[in-house]
């Protein structure tokens, strides 16, 4: 295995420990059923049973989200300012704003500049329990950071650049200055099929779906709760 593919393997493998910890670092064993009918907050989340219905998570598994949730956020919704400061404690070696803006994005799914517990576990119960399918399009809705239905090189670069920044200058072995740009070019040389100088939804997803490494990487999140 390269070097390269090591050191992104390895990464991966730290983000998908960064999020358990997000999720689970801060829970006590107490019940939250209470605090999630009761709390005093700015944002009253749905019932329990609702949520149950609309995700792939147990009544459990939404109630310890919640109490991890609310110990971070105690007004039931975060602001994108908020969300890079509580993503930054998971990389401070680097600089995680602007993935950390992404990924905000990505989860505002209504574009009102707040995440509330809701939609935090509809993104979250696709990341970690949907299907294959489900999982790409949600990452290909992180690409695209304009929504108009295409990744262009620009976008990817964006992305790409973020990602180093927020792994940090000092990794080993040394990562150079054009690694984004390298990276993003392998990316259109994999899955542009056409060569129209974009990538599609339906070229992403077969791409990704015949990619080894990219299936083996999904599979980090199976089992973070």
């Amino acid at each position: 295995m390269s070097q390269c593919r090591k050191r992104c393997k390895r990464q991966l493998t730290k983000v998908a420990r960064y999020f358990y910890r997000f999720l689970m670092g801060t829970l006590t064993q107490d019940s939250v059923e209470d605090d999630f009918e009761l709390s005093t907050v700015c944002h009253r989340p749905e019932s329990m049973d609702k949520l149950q219905e609309q995700t792939k998570f147990t009544k459990k598994e939404l109630q310890v989200l919640y109490r991890g949730f609310k110990n971070e956020c105690p007004s039931g919704v975060v602001n994108e300012e908020n969300f890079k400061n509580i993503y930054s404690q998971f990389f401070p070696q680097g600089d995680s704003s602007m993935y950390a803006h992404f990924l905000f994005e990505a989860f505002d799914t209504n574009k009102n500049g707040s995440v509330s517990f809701e939609d935090f576990v509809f993104g979250l119960s696709i990341i970690l329990r949907g299907t294959v399918n489900d999982r790409l399009n949600w990452a290909f809705n992180l690409y695209d950071l304009n929504k108009d239905g295409c990744i262009t090189k620009e976008e990817m670069l964006d992305i790409m650049k973020s990602i180093y920044d927020m792994m940090g200058k000092y990794t080993y072995p040394t990562m150079q200055d054009d690694a984004p740009r390298d990276h993003v070019e392998n990316f259109f040389q994999k899955m542009d099929q056409n060569k129209d100088g974009v990538v599609t939804i339906d070229e992403f997803i077969d791409s990704c779906k015949k990619d080894e490494n990219i299936m083996q990487s999904m599979q980090l999140f199976d089992n973070v709760i």
